[in-house]
This record gives C-alpha cells, structure tokens and sequence, in this order.
C-alpha cells in the first residue's frame, strides 16, 4: 500500500516539524526575551502559525495535512476518511510529535526528553482546551466547504489568536499535549496535567462532528484513501 505507506510519513513528518516549530521558538523566545513572558508568547504563536502555513501546504497532496488525531476523528466522524486508517494515522501523529519534541531538545543542546514541570491545572485550562480544539474544528469544516485555497492560512490565523485568547494557550491537539509534557521548556505540559486536557478535547471533538453535519452538511464519501483535512485538492 504505497498510498497509505506515503500519508503516515507524511503525516509523521508534518507533525515532526509541527511540534519542532511550537517547541524549538518556545525555548528560543524565552531565551531571547529576557523574562518578558508577553513577548515570548508572541514570539511562539507568530512562529507556530507560519510554521502551520507551510506544513498544511506541503503535505496536504500526500496525508490531507491532519497533523492531529482531532482532525483526524472529526474527518472520521462526518464520512471523508475511512476509520480502518484512523489508528494508523493516530499513532504517526504521535510518533511524529515526540520525534519533533526530541529534536527541538536537541537543537538547543537539552536532553532529548525530560518531564515538564509547567503547571497547566485546573477547570478554566479544560474548559479553554475544549474551546480552542472546537473552534479550530469549526475553522477547518467551515472554511473548507467555503474557500478551501485559504483553509491554511485560516487554520494558522485561528491558532495565533487561540494562543492568545484561551487560559490554555491552545494545544488544540492531543498528539501535542503528549509531546509537550516530555520538554521542560516555555511550550511544556506538567504530564500530570496531559489526561484533562486530552479528554477536553476529545469531548470537543464528539459535539463538533455532529454540529458540523448539521451546519456545514457532509461531503460525498470519498472512495480515495483520504480526502484531506485541509480541503485541499489531492
């Protein structure tokens, strides 16, 4: 199956580089802001989003640009991608995350893994994690059904806002949260933390494919390997 052998190292890739990007400017921008915890978050967020620009275009031809086992259960969910393909997709997804996570370290000369002790605790962080990976569900069914040329851009600009606009700073992700835990650096996760955040946005992903059947309606049933997540044409 040279198709599906091509998505998950796309899909591995593309997360790699994902977690490489929020990683890697996070320990940059903190080292470089001199304590301004604002001005590294900016930093973050400008970085996190062109880097999503770029990825979702680059991969969207080979895996649909998932990068995220949310994305991937919503297209699930509403008939685009066949559910045999959802663990495989899954488990390249998280695979691809901790790779990135591991080379970001590296990069700045830290151990490859080590457990964050960034507290992220408490009702408002679930609440703003269900919220942050709702909404970007939304914006990628939403944008795509409309003008699927600028779903990329649209999904990086509701990223950088989320960053800023969530108590959470927006993982939005569960194969990210995961990673994060393993970096003890501006973008990390307490791993004690990572089970509220991932059941929040799981539950945000159960009342988005519902809703989004309703509001946006469903696609025909692709009779491809994956239709991407982005929209974008194969």
């Amino acid at each position: 199956m040279p198709g599906l052998t091509r998505a998950l190292a796309g899909e591995t890739l593309g997360t790699a580089f994902l977690l490489a990007c929020v990683v890697g400017s996070g320990i940059m921008a903190e080292r470089l802001c001199g304590g301004n915890t604002g001005l590294a978050l900016l930093a973050n967020a400008l970085a996190t989003g062109a880097g999503l620009v770029t990825l979702i275009l680059t991969f969207a031809s080979v895996s649909g640009s998932h990068f995220n086992p949310a994305v991937t259960l919503l297209q699930a969910g509403l008939g685009d991608f066949p559910w045999r393909r959802v663990p495989a997709y899954v488990l390249s997804q998280i695979v691809g995350a901790f790779a990135g996570t591991a080379v970001a370290n590296a990069m700045f000369s830290l151990p490859l893994f080590f457990a964050s002790q960034h507290v992220r605790h408490g009702q408002t962080q679930a609440f703003s994690e269900f919220i942050a990976t709702f909404g970007l569900l939304l914006v990628i069914r939403g944008v795509a059904k409309s003008s699927v040329a600028w779903v990329p851009l649209a999904v990086a600009g509701y990223i950088v806002a989320a960053y800023w606009f969530t108590a959470s700073t927006s993982f939005a992700n569960p194969a990210v949260t995961l990673a994060r835990a393993a970096t003890d650096t501006f973008a990390g996760i307490r791993p004690s933390d990572v089970p509220v955040f991932i059941a929040a946005q799981i539950a945000a992903v159960a009342l988005a494919i519902p809703l989004c059947r309703w509001m946006f309606g469903v696609s025909e049933k692709s009779s491809a390997a994956s239709r991407p997540a982005t929209g974008l044409p194969e």
